[in-house]
């Protein structure tokens, strides 16, 4: 998910799995009249998704936020959720959890706002525009709003920002993104340019990150960065006071310049946010502040939050899901009962079998895996339609650029997959009766996949080996280079609508190594030139339609992984919540539009 090398990414990795692993809805083959004209409207909301974001000017980044049509102020949401944050700092925020509660309690230079379609404006946050770019976009520009504080009422300053980027080259960040980082020093080495971050005295140079005033922050780049604007409006890149930074304590005690802020956190049970009353609405563009508070418990399983939203009894009626979704078991009823209070819309996600090319050299073998696996009978464990679809490549639909119907393997003409086929491609290769080591997570729904999947590997003649491994370490493990694996499968979804943020980390030749995110081992000259080349294209349209014949040649004439199906998402909410619709940055409830009707 980055345009020059990254380091491990293992963050933006996660982060899909966290999205996908929660997205066991639909129980299979629970099909209704309604599936066909469902599946219409995602694709034309996926549509939506898959547009260039638009940058917004001084007008479009000004505050309040567009009122919420009915929207009343009072009240506390009830939010039942699987687990604890992962993080709380921003610096270390990459997954999908952390990142909707950073809609609530942190801020950064730029944001979005979304329109009805679904489709994205990138505006200034505490910034008062999206950026000014110069020298060909290789300088960037931006001046602070007036009146931003935080919590505590101590106004922002460029000192701020500058703190706020610094700290990220320190030791103690190991899980947010990289990508301004890298993109300012140098690549994966970056933190060899300020190895203690800030807090020894020293600082990144005027000519690479630059603060003339208390007002104005200006990055210098050696290459230019389109795409700078998108990448401060993640999480990770939001401001941590440079006065308030505790370091790797700040995890646990973050100070909010958001609309609430903790007012009390018990690891591993509950939070509860309140009010920042030093938020000023007139300075945000995107967010507002209907309710009082926040109420969240943790250690709700998603069978759970479903059965008691599902109920919408007592206080349950004030509750949504954060970031779980929808139990497949129960989805069949959630659709019959409470479709009007569901929330549904296309991830950012491709599920794919990644081949280890390492150790399957003959493209035939690869191919032969790809055309045995029936994508339609791996989703189900997952969820089935409510939760996804089978895939035919391995750029997402919400991706400019895609292209409804490619279908290269015929996954999508033959979901239960082309035996005939494979038993060809692998008496053509005289590999009939192949081992393959087959790995897969101890989880129920990819133990059940498991069974599908060695199934029909079998018929197509090869002799599958299953290698269960913890959930808790799955990417740690298959994430290895010397793995000992042969076939493991991973997701991945973009951080902004872009294939720069897929390609580049998951196809380069330079991502090979222990953590890093290429883990199909591709390491081909042409994809490697490719993704050099195009990388410097500042014309998005442009370089669209050059990624999109990169994928054509990675999913045709190298096969580093098999695609298998794109994930949706399915949350409900409780009936006394209003403002309710699906946020297209984060694929889940929008949380910055919510209020209560009573």
């Amino acid at each position: 998910m980055n345009p020059i090398r990254s380091r491990s990414l293992r963050g933006a990795l996660i982060a899909l799995a966290a999205g996908s692993l929660v997205l066991t809805g639909c129980g299979g083959g629970s099909d209704n009249g309604n599936k066909s004209e469902e599946s219409a409207k995602d694709k034309e909301a996926a549509k939506a998704q898959s547009m260039a974001v638009e940058f917004g000017d001084a007008a479009a980044s000004k505050g309040p936020a567009k009122a919420v049509e009915g929207a009343k102020e009072g009240g506390t949401i009830r939010v039942y959720q699987e687990d604890d944050f992962s993080h709380l700092d921003p610096g270390q925020i990459y997954v999908s959890d952390a990142g909707q509660l950073s809609t609530l309690i942190h801020r950064g230079l730029t944001t979005y706002t979304q329109a009805e379609d679904g489709s994205l404006t990138v505006v200034g946050d505490l910034a008062t525009d999206s950026g000014k770019q110069s020298d060909g976009g290789k300088t960037w520009t931006y001046t602070l709003k007036d009146g931003i504080k935080d919590q505590e009422g101590d106004p922002i300053t460029s000192k701020d920002v500058r703190h706020t980027i610094e700290r990220l080259y320190a030791k103690h960040i190991t899980d947010g993104p990289t990508y301004i980082q890298q993109w300012l020093s140098g690549g994966p080495g970056y933190r060899d340019a300020l190895p203690d971050g800030p807090y020894e005295g020293k600082h990144l140079p005027d000519s690479v990150l630059e603060t003339p005033d208390e007002k104005t922050i200006v990055f210098h780049f050696e290459t230019a960065q389109p795409d700078l604007p998108q990448a401060l409006a993640m999480p990770g890149y939001s401001i941590v006071p440079e006065e308030d930074d505790t370091k790797a304590k700040y995890d646990q005690k973050p100070v909010a310049l958001g609309p609430y802020k903790i007012a009390d956190f018990k690891p591993g049970k509950s939070m509860k946010l309140v009010r920042n009353t030093e938020w000023d609405p007139k300075t945000d563009p995107a967010r507002h502040q209907y309710v009082d508070g926040w109420n969240i418990t943790f250690n709700h399983s998603r069978a759970d939050q479903t059965e008691r939203i599902l109920a919408d009894r007592g206080e349950s009626a004030n509750a949504i899901q954060l970031s779980g979704s929808v139990d497949s078991t129960k989805i069949k009823q959630v659709i019959e009962e409470a479709d009007d209070r569901t929330i549904k819309g296309y991830q950012p996600y491709v599920w794919q079998l990644n081949m280890n090319m390492d150790r399957l050299k003959d493209k035939k073998v690869r191919d032969a895996i790809t055309h045995a696996l029936p994508n339609g009978q791996i989703l189900r464990p997952d969820g089935g339609s409510y939760a996804g679809e089978p895939a035919g490549g391995l750029l997402a639909p919400t991706l400019p650029g895609y292209e409804d119907g490619y279908d290269p393997y015929g996954k999508l003409d033959k979901p239960n997959g082309d035996i005939e086929k494979a038993k060809q491609l692998l008496k053509e290769a005289g590999k009939e009766g192949m081992k393959l080591t087959y790995a897969y997570a101890n989880v129920p729904h990819r133990q059940k996949q498991a069974v599908i999947i060695e199934t029909a590997l079998e018929k197509a003649g090869f002799d599958v080996q299953k290698k269960d491994i913890d959930q808790a370490t799955w990417y740690e493990q298959v994430g290895k280079v010397d793995n000992g694996l042969d076939i493991y499968m991973t997701g991945w979804g973009q951080d902004w609508p872009s294939a720069s943020t897929v390609i580049p980390p998951v196809y380069d030749g330079d991502q090979i190594a222990d953590g890093a995110s290429n883990y199909s081992h591709i390491n081909d000259k042409k994809v490697n030139s490719e993704i050099d080349r195009i990388s410097k294209i500042q014309d998005p349209e442009e370089a669209t339609k050059e990624w999109v014949e990169l994928h054509k040649y990675i999913v045709e004439e190298v096969n580093p992984a098999a695609p298998l199906y794109y994930t949706k998402q399915l949350q409900i909410y409780g009936s006394n919540v209003g403002g309710a619709r699906y946020g297209t940055v984060k694929s889940y409830i929008d949380l910055s539009q919510l209020y209560l009707k009573k």
